[in-house]
């Protein structure tokens, strides 16, 4: 092993609004000592725990057009949920949008920011 993962970090116009997003989502609790004002804001436990989901100021961002590849989605997260309609209701709600293309097991959403993610269920 060379090195162990830290972060996995999320480019955003405002990280505070994205990382509240996926602190509902997810049940990330937020790092306040990670983090560094409004532009740079973690979820998660300590370094070495995971996970843990940085959220990083980026003004100009150009978000994914899934599933055009003229702008890729360049990563995702995949989210398992136990009840589908009820998740997609809550997801919503909190200001993600659905986008094209599911498949069994998955439905594909935006977060208000336009980064393409999956609620998964088996």
């Amino acid at each position: 092993m060379i090195g162990q993962l830290r972060s996995t970090v999320i480019d955003c116009p405002d990280p505070r609004a994205l990382a509240a997003f996926y602190a509902e989502l997810t049940g990330l609790p937020l790092a306040e000592g990670d983090s560094d004002g409004d532009e740079w804001v973690v979820l998660g436990g300590p370094v070495g725990q995971h996970p843990r989901l940085a959220f990083q100021k980026a003004p100009d961002l150009r978000p994914p057009t899934w599933p055009d590849p003229e702008r890729p989605q360049q990563l995702h997260l995949d989210v398992t949920v136990t009840d589908i309609e009820a998740a997609e209701r809550a997801v919503l709600a909190l200001g993600a949008r659905r986008l094209d293309g599911e498949g069994e097991g998955f439905r594909v959403y935006a977060d208000p920011a336009g980064h393409p993610f999956c609620l998964c269920w088996d």
